[in-house]
């Protein structure tokens, strides 16, 4: 569906990224994980078409994303970051608002954005607006907002990282409900191994601008993948794994 050839981003003289290949199949989901600098976030952008790479490839269906092309491919793809950035509006306009852009009728926008509200829970909440709703619930209108544009693949940039865990591990849940249900392709930024098995267990590394690693989380989570950076993410779950062990005793 969408491969990265050669690409090199700089920015400032310095070197962000540096992707030699990177395939994603149709009904993959990626998380992308990695230390804080690493690249991940951009590397989330240039594939979603949002940052245009220094050199190198693009493509998406096989076809090179140029000028000519990339505002069509940008438009079979959604992006949810970390904060929502939601409309001063209603939360059902908020929904609305892409499909009004490309054109949808009426009629469909209505069914689209009623469908949903229902999916993520927040049919009650369809005429509130931004103030009013909590970080959860802003949320999952983000992710209405994205899921409701019906995309091909859809790029999440640690969108649950600054919410309380018990609303994290829902919406994670209802994530991976979301993404079986559609067969989406989808690509997952974050910085916690915790958050990936509610979504798949195909992880890629980044470390300095790079992909170090691509495959299984559980070989991560087991110890067999000796690259040093995988090693030095997984120190923290492991000191975990000691303090239950002690308080199991």
């Amino acid at each position: 569906m969408l491969t990265v050839k050669d690409l090199i981003l700089i920015r400032n003289q310095k070197t962000i990224l540096q992707v030699d290949e990177f395939r994603l199949n149709q009904g993959d989901r990626v998380a992308i994980i990695g230390p804080n600098g690493a690249g991940k976030s951009t590397f989330l952008k240039t594939m979603a078409l949002l940052e245009k790479p220094t050199s190198g490839a693009v493509f998406f269906h096989e076809q090179l994303v140029d000028n000519s092309n990339i505002l069509s491919f940008r438009r079979r793809m959604a992006v949810v970051f970390q904060e929502p950035l939601l409309l001063n509006t209603t939360v059902y306009n908020n929904v609305a608002q892409g499909l009004k852009f490309r054109g949808v009728s009426k009629a469909d926008i209505n069914r689209r954005v009623d469908h949903w509200l229902e999916k993520l829970g927040i049919t009650g909440l369809s005429k509130r607006t931004p103030l009013h709703l909590s970080g959860g619930e802003a949320q999952r209108v983000n992710l209405a907002r994205a899921f409701v544009l019906e995309p091909e693949v859809i790029f999440l940039d640690e969108p649950f990282s600054a919410l309380d865990f018990p609303t994290r591990v829902d919406l994670l849940e209802k994530l991976g409900e979301l993404l079986t249900n559609t067969a989406t392709t989808a690509v997952f930024v974050t910085h916690d191994f915790m958050e990936i098995p509610y979504l798949t267990n195909n992880v890629a590394v980044i470390d300095g601008g790079s992909v170090v690693y691509r495959g299984g989380v559980r070989e991560i989570m087991d110890g067999s993948v000796a690259v040093p950076v995988v090693q030095h993410l997984l120190r923290p779950y492991q000191k975990s794994a000691i303090m239950r062990d002690y308080v199991g005793r």
